[in-house]
């Protein structure tokens, strides 16, 4: 039985290719198409016109200039999540401030953690960074190339795995990302939900078909750059150097392809933030290391309660956090900030105790019931703490202070923030 099934479609392709086609994205006013090759019987055909494609096409990217492990490893887990521009310049700045494994693993967890910030998925810094010690120790600083040796690294999932061992070192294995997810549910007309099973399972045999005996790295970088500049969402069929091979664009019904499956449900979250100020200083405390921005510091706050306002559960939050007896002296306005299952709104204020606290000596809390640690620190010195994005953002704005990754930094209007 074959790994894939077509659709009621593809069943009559034969009649389909005897019709004169003019399918989206191919050239119109009566031209024919290509002959359509069935992919499963020209690999080989496919796999040429890719890399041909890719040799002409590749965009120039920092990582691919030597390919050393370290490099392509710290690329592929910033871009999981990232988009490719803003991936490079975290890139970039990442190599700057560690530009090997050694530098990386002698660094401490905070200033890993203030590299990472702004990427989200603040776990997979830490498991970077554990990682990197266990090459030191138990690798002499060199990465392994061993496919086990690579999946036992601390963070190292499949995907990063297949996409090391087969970039870095050339082993035959497929990376399979959501562009490659896309290029293969197109060309082959995988006509059930990519990311769940049985279409998983076969999108990955396809991509393992694919990949030329010896050009694993050229291989994989290209179907990922198909995906990425040709195949997307809203395909470029007109400009695919596989348009002769595929199925869904010999079908028309790229629009169709991949089946996407059910959305994540997104959670309105309604907070509030209290900058809590006492002379120069403002009161920041580290979040515990389980749980959402672990080790990360932030201002305290927490969620808005049932017939509650904003101002009533900001000095709440922090009576409950840290023990302080505070009001509020103004408006930061609102911060909106979107994570993957839940949009945050934020609304920031400016704090003071009740009964006034010298500028001297800030009081420590009497209790801290929400974080691991707290200080009373300057805006220079909130620069180098590794913070949650909307709490970032905040700080940005109040206090002006160059940062790495912000170039622009304004004072926070007392109107809405997105």
């Amino acid at each position: 039985m074959p790994v894939y099934q077509y659709s009621l479609q593809a069943m009559n392709r034969k009649t389909l290719r005897a019709q004169p086609a003019t399918l989206p994205g191919l050239p119109q006013g009566g031209q024919p198409l290509p002959q359509h090759l069935p992919p499963e019987d020209h690999i080989a055909e496919l796999q040429t016109a890719l890399l041909q494609w890719f040799a002409q096409n590749q965009r120039s990217l920092p990582w691919r200039v030597s390919y050393t492990p370290y490099e392509v490893w710290i690329s592929e887990v910033m871009l999981q999540q990232t988009q490719m521009e803003r991936g490079v310049s975290y890139f970039k700045s990442w190599m700057r401030r560690f530009p090997d494994i050694a530098s990386l693993a002698a660094a401490s967890e905070e200033e890993v953690l203030r590299q990472w910030e702004g990427l989200g998925y603040y776990s997979r810094a830490r498991h970077i960074l554990t990682a990197a010690r266990k090459i030191m120790t138990e690798h002499g600083g060199s990465f392994p190339s061993d496919l086990a040796s690579i999946r036992a690294l601390p963070g190292v999932g499949p995907y990063t795995a297949g996409a090391l061992a087969s970039i870095a070192f050339g082993e035959k294995l497929p990376c399979v990302d959501a562009n490659v997810e896309r290029v293969v549910a197109r060309i082959f007309d995988v006509d059930s939900p990519v990311k769940q099973e049985p279409a998983a399972g076969v999108i990955h045999r396809w991509a393992l078909r694919l990949v030329p005996e010896g050009l694993a790295r050229e291989h994989n970088q290209a179907m990922m750059e198909l995906g990425a500049l040709v195949c997307r969402k809203k395909p470029l069929c007109g400009a695919c150097p596989l348009a002769q091979f595929c199925i869904s664009q010999h079908l028309g019904i790229t629009d169709q392809r991949p089946v996407p499956g059910k959305r994540a449900t997104i959670t309105p979250v309604n907070a509030v933030t209290g900058v809590l100020h006492c002379g120069s200083r403002v009161f920041v405390q580290k979040r515990p290391p389980a749980g959402v921005w672990g080790n990360l510091w932030e201002f305290p706050g927490g969620r808005v309660e049932a017939n509650e306002s904003p101002e009533q559960a900001s000095v709440r939050e922090f009576m409950e956090e840290t023990g302080f007896a505070v009001r509020v002296t103004r408006r930061h306005g609102i911060i909106r900030h979107g994570y993957t299952t839940y949009r945050l709104t934020l609304h920031c204020f400016g704090l003071e105790f009740e009964t006034p606290a010298s500028a001297d000596t800030p009081p420590l809390p009497p209790q801290l019931t929400a974080a691991t640690e707290c200080r009373w620190v300057s805006p220079q010195e909130l620069n180098e703490l590794a913070m949650p994005a909307a709490h970032r953002k905040l700080a940005d704005r109040l206090f002006a202070v160059p940062d790495t990754h912000t170039t622009q930094q304004t004072m926070l209007p007392t109107s809405d923030q997105g």
